[in-house]
């Protein structure tokens, strides 16, 4: 497989076959309606895990319930949206994940098989893995300190005191493959990473800051490259716990690396034989799973990259 580009295969987490339907999120009578039709489908989320199941094709999937069968929690209720055949889908948050009598299903993280879901299915998680962290850290007013109540379906708390209302928070960060004009594409390896993992390099979008601006200014904080055309690529939510990850290709212009050692330990420029002799000789081990990350090395790289696990 080679020409890989950002549109050949959709992005792991962005695609769904879900409709959020949010202009349904404050009508009670018509959330009342969906929870208690029959088609309806409820998962649990707690923690940030789910349960799953391997099917007997060997797929996986959301252990979902009819809403009669959901443990009651209905003030942690968070509406999820409807798909094409009209099945709405709420996720429940809950201290714990509910036990199973047949030992098949099992928790796991978005991480782990946010790759290996169907779209719809990934869509669900991403969505309400994204609620419960916020509804868990933001539980009271930030304008006066008391405790705020859960609104629209989970996707608002409002404050009983003073009257605000509070939105679920993303945080924007730009990841970018720097290449030169040798075309070699600087990658580095972050402090708390094993030997040999190598990535591409990526950080948050300051106050005030465009995200062009943030490119430049995070590769040369961390590896004191100094950037010029920055080219937007592809976007991927990534609530871990919050962000939104906005995926770029940029070109150096002025290539030599200082890294900060605080955040990045390593980083060096590849060539493509560089970077595949790496890969062979166990010297580089890929980032891997779900990330865009991967996605932007292999638009430069021409190819697949060697798969080693599920996170970024």
């Amino acid at each position: 497989m080679t020409g890989l580009d950002a549109t050949s295969k959709p992005l792991a987490l962005t695609t769904t076959g879900v409709d959020r339907a949010a202009h349904h999120r404050q009508d009670e009578a018509w959330l009342a309606a969906a929870w208690s039709h029959p088609t309806t489908r409820v998962f649990v989320v707690s923690g940030g895990q789910v349960l799953v199941e391997e099917t007997a094709d060997g797929r996986t999937e959301l252990v979902m319930t009819p809403s009669f069968d959901a443990p009651e929690t209905e003030q942690h209720r968070y509406f999820l949206g409807i798909d094409p055949d009209g099945v709405r889908y709420f996720a429940l948050q809950k201290d714990t994940l509910p036990g199973r009598m047949d030992d098949v299903a099992r928790p796991a993280g978005l991480r782990e098989v946010g790759g290996l879901l169907s779209p719809l299915e990934a869509g669900l998680m991403v969505h309400a893995v994204a609620l419960e962290n916020w509804q868990r850290m933001h539980r009271f007013c930030s304008r006066c300190g008391e405790r705020t109540v859960i609104a629209a379906a989970g996707h608002i708390r409002r404050c009983p005191a003073c009257g605000a209302e509070h939105y679920p928070r993303t945080d924007p960060a730009v990841i970018m493959l720097v290449t030169d004009d040798e075309d070699r594409a600087l990658l580095g390896r972050q402090v708390h990473w094993p030997e040999g993992r190598f990535s591409t390099l990526a950080g948050f979008v300051e106050p005030g800051e465009s995200i062009e601006q943030a490119v430049r200014r995070e590769v040369f904080e961390e590896a004191g490259v100094v950037v010029g055309d920055v080219e937007y690529v592809a976007s991927q939510p990534w609530p871990f716990p919050s962000s939104l990850m906005l995926g770029f290709m940029a070109r150096a212009t002025k290539p030599d690396i200082h890294v900060d050692g605080e955040e990045i330990h390593e980083a060096r420029w590849f060539s493509r034989e560089d970077l595949r002799a790496a890969f062979e000789s166990g010297e580089v081990l890929p980032p891997y799973g779900i990330s865009i990350a991967a996605r932007l090395i292999e638009i430069w790289y021409g190819k697949p990259l060697p798969r080693q696990g599920t996170s970024r």
